[in-house]
C-alpha cells in the first residue's frame, strides 16, 4: 500500500510539474499574458523542468535512501509556488498546490511516519493555500477618505438637481476642449461596469521595442471620436481611421515621415486633432478634416471621410513648421502633439530635445488658419534679450480654450538649458507658467509663473483644466493647473486671479557659481500638495534590507532641505522629488461638473540629480534614456546625471506608495479621498497592489459616475467609483495605458477605449493595440 501511494504521489508531482512547465512556457512566449519574455516569466520556466526532472527521477526511484531529491523538489515547488503568485500566473500556482500536496502524500506515506505527523503534514499545504487565498482577496486596501465625505454625485449642495447633460464629446486630446475629460454617458454606471468586455481590438502593426533598425516606440495617443468615425495617430506617424462599432479599418494614410529619433529617444505621438467647417459645403474636399505631426516638423491635413491630403492646407495638404525654426537652429521643431483646435485656428506647440543644450530653438506658438495653413500669429515666449542665449520654454503638450472667452491657454515649459540658470539670470516672465492668450490675435491676456528661475525641468506639462465651482456661494469660471512639483494651482480663468490663496514662499537657495537663485516660489493653500515635499521621504525599510542599508547609506548622502533645493555637484548631489517626469504628468487632471470633482492620478518618485562639472561630465559620461542617465547640457558649465533612487535589485529606496489616485472637492478644495492605483512591476513580478505604481496618462471620468484610467506599470486598464474610489473593473492589455481613454456613443451603445502604448519611464515594455470596450449586448 505505502508502495502504491509513493508510486501515484510521485507521477502526480510529475504531471503536475510538466503541467506547469506548459502553462510557464504559454506565459512566456504568449502575447499580452503580462509577463511576456520577463525574466520571471523565464524564471518559472526553468524551475518547473526541473521540478518535472525530479519528480522523474522520483518515479524512477534511483533516489535511494537519500532524502536529497524530495527536499530538492519541495524547495523548487515552493519557489516556483511563490514565483508563479507574485507573476499573476494562477495556473501555475494551481500546479504547484497540487505538487506540494503530492509530495507530502509522497514523504508521509512511508512505514516509519507516525500517523499525527503525516495528517499534519497532509493539512499544511490546504491551510498554505488557503492562507494565501484571504491574503489576495483583503491585499487591496480601501480609498482613504479625508476631509469631508464624498461628494454626492446625484445633487449639487442645494438640493437641486444638476444641470441638462452636456451632449458627448470626445474630438480632442483631452476629450474637449476644456480639457475636463468628462462624458455625460451613463449606460455603463457602477452597478453594471463589472461586467463591462471587450469590443474589439485593433493593432496597427507600428511598434518597435527598438531591437530592429528602428528607434522604440511611444505611443500616447487619445483616439479622436469624430465624423462617426474613430481617428488613432501612430508613432510611425500614420492616420488609421475606424469604424467605432467594429474596429473595422476605413482607411489610412501615411506621411512616409523619417522613421528617427531626431529629438526624442523614441518614435513618439500625441495622436491626431480633427476641425470641421461650421457650415460644411456638401461635395468639397477637407470640409472635416484630421491633422497628425511628425517628429521632422511637419503638419499633415487630411479629408476626414476619404483619408486624402487636402491640397489648400500649405503645400498641397504638408506644412513645414520647421520654415520658421530661425533661431538656434539645432534641431527640428517635432510636432508630436497634435494642434489644438479652436474655431478655424490650429495652434501648433513643438517639443525638442531634453538636456542636450545650452542654447536651443526658443520658445513660440504659432497659430495657423486650419482651412490654409498660412499663419496668423507667433507667440515669441522668451525675451528678445536672452533669446539667443538660452531657448526652449516652449508648449509641448496639450492646451485648452476656453472659445466664449476667446482665450487658449498655454501651459509653458522652463528654459535652457534646464539645470543650470546662469545664462538666463533676467526675468522670464512667461517661463514655467500658464498663460493665457487671446485666440484671434495672440496677445497675452493674463500668465501666472508657477516656478520661478526655474532650476528643476519643472516644465507645465498638461493642459490646465477648465471648471465652473461653487466657492461660498458664488459660480466661478476657474482654471486648475497640475503641475509636475505636485501643486494643483487653482486661479480665476477669466484674469488669472487667486481663487484660494497662493503664497509666496521662503525656498532654499545654493551656491553653484554662476548661479542666481529665486528666494520665493508660489504654494497654493488649497488643494493640499499632493505629495509631502516638505521633507526627506522616508527609506523603504524592505528596500534598505535587501540593500544591507545601500538606501540608507544614499538617501543620507544626498542634499534635500525641501522643496525647491536647487541642483549641486556635491558628492552625492541633491535629492529630487518629484522626480524629472513629474508628480502629475500630461493626462492632467478630470472634471466631473455634476459633483464639482476634481480626479487626478500622481507618482511618488525620487531621483538622485547631480551637477557634474564640464571636464568631469566628459571623463564620467555614459548613456540615457527614460529620463534617466547623463546629458550634456552643452554650452553651461555643467551636464546632469540623473539617476532613480534604486537599491541594486531595482527596488524602489523610498517608501510606498508609488502612485495614488486623489479626488478633490472643488467646493472647498479639500480632498474626498485618495488610493494606491495599479500595481508596479519588475522582472515581470507584480508587487502588492496596496504599494501602488508610478503612473502616466490621464483618467476619464463619467456620469455613469466612474473613473476610467490605465496609467499603470502592470498594463491594466481600470474602473473605479467616483465617489468612493474603490475599484470596481479591471482587464489586462498589451502594455501600459499612457494615453488618456475615450468615451463615446455610437449607434445607442457606449464604449471606453485605451491605447496600449508603453513609455520607458515607467515600464520597458511597447504596443500596438487598441482595445474598446463595452457592455454584453
Amino acid at each position: 500500500m505505502a508502495r502504491r501511494f509513493h508510486g501515484v504521489a510521485r507521477a502526480t508531482l510529475t504531471i503536475a510539474a510538466l503541467t506547469g512547465l506548459g502553462v510557464a512556457l504559454f506565459n512566456y512566449f504568449a502575447p499580452m499574458t503580462g509577463v511576456t519574455g520577463t525574466i520571471g516569466a523565464l524564471a518559472v520556466v526553468v524551475s518547473t523542468l526541473l521540478l518535472a526532472l525530479l519528480g522523474i527521477v522520483l518515479v524512477r526511484g534511483r533516489t535511494g535512501r537519500s532524502r536529497l531529491v524530495p527536499v530538492l523538489a519541495l524547495l523548487m515547488a515552493l519557489g516556483t509556488l511563490a514565483a508563479a503568485w507574485l507573476l499573476h500566473e494562477f495556473l501555475l500556482v494551481a500546479a504547484m498546490v497540487i505538487a506540494l500536496l503530492a509530495l507530502a502524500v509522497d514523504s508521509m506515506s512511508g512505514p516509519d511516519r507516525h500517523p499525527v505527523t503525516t495528517v499534519a503534514s497532509l493539512l499544511l499545504v490546504p491551510a498554505l493555500c488557503i492562507s494565501l487565498g484571504l491574503a489576495a482577496i483583503g491585499r487591496l486596501p480601501p480609498a482613504t477618505a479625508q476631509g469631508a465625505a464624498a461628494a454626492d454625485h446625484g445633487r449639487d449642495s442645494s438640493g437641486q438637481q444638476p444641470p441638462a447633460a452636456p451632449k458627448p464629446i470626445w474630438n480632442s486630446f483631452h476629450g474637449q476642449l476644456s480639457a475636463q475629460k468628462y462624458s455625460p454617458l451613463a449606460q455603463i454606471d457602477t452597478s453594471n461596469v463589472g461586467k463591462l468586455k471587450l469590443a474589439w481590438q485593433y493593432h496597427t502593426g507600428d511598434v518597435s521595442d527598438g531591437s530592429g533598425g528602428k528607434p522604440p516606440t511611444v505611443w500616447s495617443a487619445t483616439p479622436i471620436y469624430a465624423n462617426e468615425t474613430l481617428y488613432i495617430g501612430t508613432p510611425f506617424y500614420r492616420i488609421i481611421a475606424l469604424d467605432p462599432a467594429t474596429g473595422t479599418e476605413r482607411w489610412r494614410f501615411d506621411t512616409h515621415s523619417t522613421l528617427k529619433a531626431l529629438t526624442q529617444p523614441a518614435l513618439k505621438t500625441r495622436g491626431v486633432a480633427y476641425w470641421e467647417a461650421r457650415h460644411p459645403v456638401a461635395g468639397q474636399a477637407c470640409q472635416k478634416t484630421v491633422y497628425i505631426g511628425t517628429m521632422d516638423a511637419r503638419l499633415f491635413a487630411v479629408d476626414a471621410d476619404t483619408g486624402k491630403p487636402c491640397p489648400g492646407f500649405a503645400d498641397h495638404g504638408v506644412l513645414n513648421v520647421n520654415k520658421w525654426n530661425n533661431i538656434n537652429d539645432a534641431w527640428p521643431l517635432s510636432v508630436l502633439q497634435p494642434p489644438t483646435v479652436a474655431g478655424d485656428h490650429l495652434i501648433i506647440g513643438w517639443a525638442g530635445k531634453d538636456w542636450a543644450l545650452a542654447e536651443a530653438p526658443p520658445g513660440r506658438v504659432f497659430s495657423v488658419n486650419a482651412r490654409t495653413g498660412k499663419l496668423e500669429w507667433v507667440l515669441n515666449v522668451l525675451p528678445d534679450d536672452i533669446v539667443r542665449q538660452s531657448g526652449t520654454a516652449n508648449v509641448w503638450t496639450a492646451m485648452s480654450v476656453d472659445e466664449e472667452l476667446g482665450l487658449v491657454y498655454l501651459p509653458v515649459s522652463s528654459p535652457s538649458p534646464n539645470y543650470w540658470g546662469g545664462n538666463r539670470a533676467e526675468p522670464v516672465p512667461l517661463a514655467t507658467s500658464t498663460t493665457a492668450v487671446d485666440i484671434d490675435t495672440g496677445k497675452v491676456v493674463w500668465s501666472r509663473q508657477w516656478v520661478h528661475h526655474d532650476l528643476w525641468d519643472y516644465d507645465i506639462n498638461s493642459a490646465p483644466t477648465l471648471m465652473d465651482i461653487t466657492v461660498d456661494g458664488k459660480t466661478i469660471p476657474a482654471l486648475m493647473q497640475a503641475t509636475k512639483m505636485g501643486y494643483l494651482f487653482v486661479v480665476n480663468r477669466r484674469t488669472g486671479e487667486d481663487v484660494w490663496p497662493i503664497e509666496e514662499r521662503p525656498v532654499p537657495t545654493g551656491n553653484v557659481p554662476g548661479e542666481v537663485y529665486a528666494r520665493t516660489q508660489p504654494v497654493p493653500t488649497r488643494p493640499a500638495p499632493l505629495l509631502d515635499q516638505s521633507r526627506k521621504p522616508k527609506v523603504w525599510w524592505i528596500a534598505d534590507m535587501v540593500g544591507f542599508g545601500q538606501c540608507s547609506r544614499l538617501f543620507d548622502a544626498m542634499h534635500y532641505d525641501g522643496m525647491y533645493t536647487p541642483p549641486t555637484a556635491g558628492d552625492a548631489g541633491t535629492l529630487g522629488y518629484p522626480f524629472s517626469a513629474g508628480a502629475v504628468q500630461w493626462g492632467g487632471v478630470a472634471f466631473d461638473p455634476r459633483s464639482e470633482t476634481a480626479i487626478v492620478n500622481t507618482s511618488h518618485l525620487v531621483q538622485q540629480l547631480k551637477l557634474l562639472p564640464r571636464d568631469v561630465y566628459n571623463s564620467v559620461a555614459k548613456g540615457s534614456g527614460a529620463e534617466q542617465g547623463f546629458y550634456p547640457q552643452k554650452g553651461a558649465p555643467f551636464g546632469i546625471m540623473l539617476e532613480n533612487a534604486l537599491n541594486w535589485l531595482g527596488m524602489p529606496c523610498w517608501e510606498p506608495p508609488f502612485g495614488e489616485l486623489v479626488s478633490i472637492n472643488m467646493k472647498t478644495g479639500a480632498i474626498n479621498w485618495r488610493r494606491p492605483v495599479g500595481a508596479s512591476q519588475q522582472y515581470g513580478f507584480y508587487m502588492p497592489e496596496s504599494l501602488g505604481s508610478p503612473t502616466i496618462g490621464g483618467p476619464a471620468v463619467t456620469a455613469g459616475g466612474l473613473i476610467f484610467i490605465g496609467a499603470s506599470m502592470d498594463a491594466k486598464v481600470r474602473a473605479y467609483s467616483l465617489a468612493t474610489g474603490k475599484e470596481l473593473w479591471s482587464d489586462l492589455v498589451q502594455a501600459p495605458v499612457v494615453a488618456n481613454p475615450a468615451v463615446y456613443e455610437y449607434k445607442g451603445r457606449q464604449y471606453v477605449a485605451f491605447v496600449a502604448g508603453g513609455n520607458p519611464i515607467i515600464k520597458d515594455q511597447v504596443g500596438d493595440q487598441l482595445a474598446v470596450y463595452a457592455l454584453p449586448r
